[in-house]
């Protein structure tokens, strides 16, 4: 029976979408990718009709982007589609629409119909949580579809739940409640639009309560537990190459002028001396945790195709001096996250080497997954590959030898180096067993060790807690470009719709320890995205220390670097504009030290308090254990009034605050704050008393949950 309450999410067949490109000219092939198949070129291909294209694909309800591949190579949006959407990475992508069957007549809430089959809760993460003392409880509806839901619980309890907007299909009813994990659980959901009323329980909906309500047993519980460090950190994404070139006797053949133009293949000289060269430039600017991308040999500048994983590239250093730049970086308060790449290897890697050599005879041929013998390293490989390039062999992780070589990476370098974790790159594209076993491997090193993949949407699958911690928060980028970007929309209402549909689409702790960027080595620079609007990249800045999450500065960004898409985004480090007449370098320390200085902004929940699209302002708060602090932003282009009302935050604060960016003094009126802020400006507003108490609410445990109004055993909902 608990399973019917999920089956109603799943009662909706496949839809056959027919995609249709007429060409105006000839074309040797037409394939689709999207999110519907890993965004992989080469797996649906078109049928040629003449000059028009057709492929026809099962898939289930949902929202999809994709692109047509036109002769392998030219990648472009659906001509016949209107609905496009920004991609991140100043292109564009096409979106697909499939509604479920039953989504036919238009949702109006209070026409006393509820679509049963977007109805969802099961018992579980992402649904059922249990962090800092609550319990938390989400359920899914179709948007605009349901007035008010209630949990319902036999101890008496009543818990209103708010709505946040998911998507275009989708809205989420969340709220919570105390609970010591000390007795069981027993509850049910109350559905209420216009004069229906319905009982979600373990045997699904019912007009009325028939008794089958979820059972949460204390004694078989394990909640998910995160590293406690993230939360509290401000990481810095390092690309070695293009960091600092420390130590010329260990440059590449044919370096690279540190101003020269990047390329695919060229090579800068960056190395680890450089880093430690400017350890007293990142303690300065505040960060605790250090993000590199990957050091180990390769053939390439960028080394996600690893040729060593036990040797860091003789370009970089030796493995003695990253041991102790990791050591040096601990002694002044920085951990160390390192990139790995599990799921390829350089062609050049010991055991494909050996295939390539030996063929057939090779003790290493179920290291990958060989098509056919000879094994030729050329275009449309004999092997499976990366995404089909030939210089990068998929690893084939059903080979236990694979599974004990890959973590005893791991044994080596943590037993070698200080490391805090470690960034998964193409996570998405290794069995989920493996990632268990991961798990469990690296934590028994050190619990506290962070696990954080790359994934590019919505990262749920991989955090039920018996994999990662953590993913790239990219959604968190979406809302902030589409926001600030020089092809968004900038309406405040997208905005806070967007971060607080991710947020409240995890569990609390995982969006806490969110990985929060603006800009990495895969996407352009954060200034260039934004039109080279200094004002408009400062304001994402300011949304990325205040928001809920760890904020990572990509190297640079923090002196306004630009560059457009990989490689070009990969720039050497602008050493002379570090100075400390750099607005964007003194905004950004200054957004450091309030974070470090605010147990509100480094843990506290999200209150929504405003979001004017006419005025083009935004407002939100961080609150946790009666520490606040309240963001306002004015995205317009013109000089700003702004009145923030403070009924929302409980206990509504009663000093008066001061701007922290600008140190200007805030006084409450009657009905919150008045905020004057400049075209294009921010204000990050603390209550007086804020810093002072800083040491006994980092102690403190009370925690308030927003959006969780409990009630009386005797009032009905």
């Amino acid at each position: 029976m608990v399973l019917a309450s999920l089956l109603l999410s799943l009662v909706s067949a496949h839809a056959q979408h027919t995609f249709l490109y007429s060409a105006d000219r000839d074309l040797k092939s037409v394939y689709v990718a999207g999110t519907f198949n890993g965004w992989n070129k080469d797996a649906q291909p078109l049928q040629r009709e003449g000059r028009t294209w057709r492929a026809s694909l099962d898939l289930d309800p949902g929202r999809y982007t994709y692109k047509f591949v036109l002769d392998g190579d030219t990648w472009i949006t659906d001509p016949q589609n209107p609905l496009k959407e920004n991609d991140g990475n100043g292109h564009d992508n096409s979106v697909l629409l499939i509604y479920p069957p039953d989504f036919k007549a238009p949702a109006r809430k209070g026409d006393g119909v509820i679509t049963e089959s977007a109805v969802r809760y099961v018992p579980d993460l992402p649904d059922m949580n249990w962090d800092r003392g609550t319990l938390q409880l989400s359920v899914r509806v179709r948007h605009d579809d349901v007035s008010r839901v209630w949990a319902n619980f036999t101890d008496g309890r009543q818990v209103a739940m708010e709505s946040t907007p998911v998507d275009e299909f989708y809205d989420r009813f969340s709220g919570s409640v105390d609970w010591v994990r000390s007795k069981d659980l027993s509850y049910e959901f109350f559905l209420y639009d216009g004069a229906a009323m319905k009982v979600l329980g373990t045997g699904g909906l019912h007009a009325k309560d028939e008794g089958d309500r979820f059972v949460l047993s204390a004694s078989k519980y394990k909640p998910f537990v995160v590293p406690s460090w993230i939360e509290k950190s401000v990481f810095y994404q390092i690309f070695p190459d293009r960091f600092e070139n420390g130590d010329r006797s260990n440059d590449p053949k044919n370096v690279m002028p540190w101003t020269g133009k990047p390329t695919y293949a060229n090579r800068f000289g960056g190395d680890f001396a450089g880093v430690r060269k400017h350890l007293d430039y990142l303690h300065r600017l505040g960060v605790s945790a250090v993000y590199f991308n990957p050091i180990f040999k390769s053939p390439s500048n960028h080394r996600y195709d690893a040729t060593d994983f036990l040797q860091v590239d003789p370009e970089l250093g030796t493995n003695d001096e990253f041991a102790n730049l990791t050591k040096a970086m601990t002694a002044q308060g920085m951990r160390t996250v390192i990139d790995i790449v599990f799921n390829h290897t350089a062609t050049n890697f010991g055991p494909f080497a050996d295939i390539v050599k030996n063929g057939q005879k090779s003790k290493y041929t179920n290291w990958y997954t060989i098509k056919s013998y000879p094994v030729k390293v050329q275009e449309n490989p004999n092997y499976v590959a990366w995404f089909n390039f030939p210089s990068m062999p998929k690893l084939n992780h059903s080979n236990p030898e694979v599974r004990n070589y890959l973590l005893g990476v791991i044994d080596y370098w943590t037993g070698k180096a200080d490391l805090s974790g470690f960034r998964l790159d193409v996570g998405n594209e290794v069995p989920m067993d493996f990632w268990r076993e991961f798990r469990g491997h690296v934590k028994g090193i050190n619990p506290e060790a962070w696990i954080v993949g790359e994934i590019w949407g919505d990262g749920n699958p991989w955090l039920k807690g018996d994999q990662w911690d953590s993913v790239m928060n990219y959604q968190f980028r979406d809302a902030v470009l589409g926001f600030v970007g020089a092809d968004g929309a900038g309406k405040p209402t997208a905005l806070m719709n967007r971060l607080m549909a991710t947020y409240r689409s995890y569990p609390p702790q995982v969006s806490r320890n969110m990985m929060n960027l603006v800009g990495s080595h895969d996407t352009p620079r954060i200034l260039t995205l934004c039109g080279k609007d200094k004002d408009l990249a400062k304001l994402a800045a300011v949304l990325q220390f205040t928001w809920v999450g760890a904020p990572s500065i990509y190297y640079g960004d923090e002196i306004g670097m630009e560059g457009e898409r990989d490689p070009d985004n990969r720039r050497g480090m602008d050493w002379p504009r570090a100075t400390d007449d750099n607005d964007f370098l003194r905004l950004y320390r200054k957004l450091v030290s309030i974070r470090n200085a605010s147990p509100a902004l480094q843990s506290g929940d999200p209150v929504p308090i405003l979001a004017d699209d006419k005025q083009g302002a935004v407002a939100f708060a961080r609150t946790l254990n009666g520490q606040t602090a309240v963001i306002v932003i004015n995205r317009s282009s013109s000089s700003n009034t702004i009145s923030v009302p403070l009924d929302q935050i409980e206990p509504r604060p009663s000093n008066s605050f001061v701007d922290e960016l600008a140190g200007n003094k805030v006084s409450q009126t009657s009905t919150g704050l008045s905020v004057t802020l400049q075209a294009k400006s921010a204000a990050i507003l603390m209550p007086n008393f804020s810093r002072q108490s800083a040491a006994r609410v980092r102690s403190g445990s009370a925690i308030h949950q927003p959006g969780s109004i409990i009630r009386s055993g005797q009032e009905q909902p």
